[in-house]
């Protein structure tokens, strides 16, 4: 029996159904939008998105206006989606412990967790930091310093964040363990963790992205692939989680 379980999320197309970075530049400066398409071969992401940031700071945009479009932006739910997560956390068999493993940052990832009523939902959230200054300017950082070491992951994440040794390090800071994990993502950077995973363990994949490729074409993965669309087969999945340990 199961008494254990962590899921593990990934938040744009996974928990949010849009990809922050991209969704605010769309709504407030469609034609920085349009650039980040053509310097994003060239210019490293996070810091491609904190210089595009600078920008729209620069044009008089307001941290009302980006914490507005946050607010505003498509979310993974369904009526019951907030009251099913929130129901899983409170069960007691098994017991679920949530952790966000997100490559957005910080204040987007917070500000749409709170309007959802969701703030509460997961033990540490492992993102790019970011934090607004007294003039308004969202400020953002790599999660991993560029001049310090980089992770050595030969799976092929990006620079900057290895999900793979994120979720390890994870692991490591919540031992024992537990019995079962649960890893909801959709992006090729979700590759990697799930290579960590036992047999006993499960991906919730979303469909016609990254991951599904990935999989297809390497494979290498030791546990259960289970392939959704809309967020009422995750809660679906979710809900017989706890059933079959009642």
């Amino acid at each position: 029996m199961t008494k254990t379980q962590l899921v593990v999320f990934d938040f744009d197309w996974s928990m949010a159904d849009q990809d922050t970075d991209r969704w605010i530049f769309e709504v407030l400066a469609p034609d920085i939008r349009r650039k980040m398409k053509t310097l994003k071969e060239s210019v490293q992401w996070t810091d491609l998105i904190a210089q595009s940031l600078q920008e729209i700071h620069a044009r008089g945009r307001t941290r009302e206006e980006i914490e507005h479009t946050l607010r505003q932006m498509p979310f993974i739910s369904t009526p019951r989606w907030s009251v099913d997560v929130t129901n899983l956390k409170g069960a007691s068999n098994p017991t679920t412990t949530f952790f966000c493993l997100s490559n957005a940052n910080s204040v987007f990832i917070n500000t749409i967790l709170e309007s959802k009523g969701l703030q509460n939902l997961f033990e540490e959230i492992v993102t790019n930091p970011a934090e607004f200054d007294p003039s308004g300017l969202l400020k953002l950082r790599r999660r991993v310093d560029p001049n310090g070491p980089q992770h050595s992951c030969a799976v092929g994440c990006s620079p900057n964040m290895c999900k793979g040794e994120e979720l390890t390090a994870f692991l490591e800071r919540h031992k024992p363990g537990y019995d079962r994990i649960i890893y909801v993502g959709d992006g090729s950077n979700d590759f990697c963790p799930i290579l960590k995973l036992r047999s006993q363990d499960m991906v919730l994949c979303r469909r016609f992205r990254g991951l599904e490729g990935r999989i297809s074409r390497e494979g290498g993965h030791q546990c259960q692939v289970k392939y959704w669309a809309g967020a009422w087969e995750v809660e679906e999945i979710f809900n017989q989680f706890v059933e079959k340990n009642r």
